[in-house]
C-alpha cells in the first residue's frame, strides 16, 4: 500500500471533577460553566503554547460563552493524559484534550500501557501539521546529518511513547545513525534545559514550532538543526534533509512513510467517547470557528504558533492510514519501538 501517497496521549479524579458539567439543552448550554482543555504535556512547551492559545479563544465560540482552562497532565509521552481522559472525563463536552500526535499510533506500535482507542475518540480536529527536528548544542562535533550516521550523538528523552525517544529508534534502525537516548526527563522542556546544561548533546523530534518560538535556540552560538523529521521538507528548511532523504528501499520509506503519517495532524484535539451527538457537533463547529477567528489568527502569528487547522475528517484519515497499514511495516515497527 502506498501509505505516502494518501498524505496532503494517571489522571487524578479530582482533576477531572474540576470541570463542570454542562447540562444538556438548547440555547446557551455552557452559560456560567467552565471547559478544560487537558493538554499531554508540561507547561512551557509547543502542546501547552497551542493549548493556552486555544484557552483565549475558544469559549466566544461556545453557545454561553464559558470560561475556558488548561490542565498540564505530563507523564508517560502523553499517555497518562489519554489513558484518564478516554476513561474518565465527563461526556458533555466540558472537557477536550489537545493530545500528543503519538496517540494515533501508540496502540498499534506500542501497545503495553495504552488503555485507549483513538477511533472510538471523537475528534474536533487538529490545530496544525508540522515537522520535527532533530537539534544538537553548540559544540557537539556533528555538523550535519550525514554525520549522523558515522557519529554518535547522545540525546534526551521525555518518555518511550514520546517523538524524543520512538523518533530516533526509529532512525537508528532504518537508517543506522547512532543516536544514544538519556531517558527520564519529565517533559521536551527539561530536555531543552538538559541540553543547555551538557547533560545530553542534543533533541530528537522538536516541534518546528519550538524553534520558531525561540529563534535564539537555533542562533551560531547555540544550538543547530541537522535535519528535519516529516515526509517533506518545510519552506522555512529547504536545505535540510528529511529521513527519507536517506532511505534506500521502498520498504523503509513505506516504514518512514507510515511512523511520520501523524505529522500532518500534529496538535490532535478530542472530546471523550460518548458525547452525546448534538454536543459533539456544538463543539466541533466552535474548534472549527475558533481556527479561523482574526484574533486568534493574529495572536498565533505574533507568538510564532503554526495555525494550519483540519477539522475531524482530517485526523480521521491519518488513523485509517495507520490501521490500514501493511502487516509487515506495523510488525516491523512494533519491534524498532518495543510494541507487542
Amino acid at each position: 500500500m502506498k501509505i505516502a501517497s494518501k498524505l496532503g496521549s494517571v489522571l487524578a479524579v479530582l482533576l477531572i471533577s474540576g470541570a463542570v458539567a454542562a447540562q444538556p439543552g438548547p440555547g446557551d448550554v455552557f452559560a456560567g460553566k467552565k471547559v478544560t482543555i487537558l493538554v499531554g504535556s508540561a507547561a512551557g512547551g509547543g502542546y501547552d503554547a497551542q493549548a493556552r492559545l486555544m484557552s483565549r479563544h475558544l469559549g466566544r465560540h461556545i453557545p454561553g460563552a464559558p470560561g475556558v482552562i488548561v490542565q498540564n497532565v505530563p507523564g508517560a509521552g502523553g499517555l497518562v493524559a489519554a489513558n484518564s481522559f478516554y476513561s474518565m472525563a465527563p461526556k458533555d463536552g466540558s472537557t477536550i484534550a489537545l493530545l500528543q500526535r503519538t496517540a494515533l499510533t501508540a496502540k498499534a506500535l506500542i501497545g503495553e500501557n495504552v488503555l485507549f482507542d483513538v477511533t472510538k475518540m471523537n475528534w474536533l480536529g487538529s490545530l496544525a501539521g508540522e515537522p520535527g527536528v532533530m537539534l544538537v548544542w553548540r559544540d557537539v562535533p556533528v555538523l550535519n546529518a550525514q554525520d549522523l550516521l558515522t557519529r554518535e550523538v547522545i540525546v534526551g528523552g521525555a518518555g518511550a511513547a514520546n517523538d524524543s525517544e520512538m523518533t530516533p529508534r526509529v532512525l537508528n534502525a532504518v537508517l543506522g545513525t547512532r543516536i544514544k537516548i538519556v531517558s527520564g526527563y519529565k517533559s521536551i522542556t527539561d530536555v531543552l534545559l538538559a541540553m543547555e546544561r551538557g547533560e545530553v548533546q542534543g533533541v530528537v523530534d522538536l516541534s518546528l514550532s519550538n524553534v520558531k518560538r525561540n529563534p535564539s535556540l537555533v542562533s551560531k552560538d547555540s544550538a543547530r538543526v541537522l535535519m528535519q523529521l516529516g515526509l517533506q521538507r518545510d519552506i522555512d528548511l529547504p536545505d535540510i534533509p528529511t529521513p527519507l532523504d536517506f532511505t534506500k528501499t521502498k520498504s523503509d520509506r513505506d516504514l518512514l512513510a507510515l511512523y511520520f503519517a501523524p505529522k500532518s495532524v500534529a496538535r490532535p484535539v478530542a472530546l471523550p467517547p460518548g458525547v452525546p451527538a448534538d454536543r459533539l457537533a456544538l463543539m466541533r463547529r466552535a474548534f472549527i470557528m475558533m481556527t479561523q477567528d482574526p484574533d486568534l489568527l493574529a495572536e498565533a502569528d505574533k507568538l510564532s504558533i503554526p495555525i494550519e487547522p483540519v477539522d475531524h475528517l482530517g485526523v480521521e484519515k491519518v488513523i485509517a492510514i495507520v490501521n490500514e497499514a501493511s502487516p509487515g511495516d506495523v510488525k516491523r515497527l512494533q519491534g524498532i519501538l518495543g510494541g507487542p
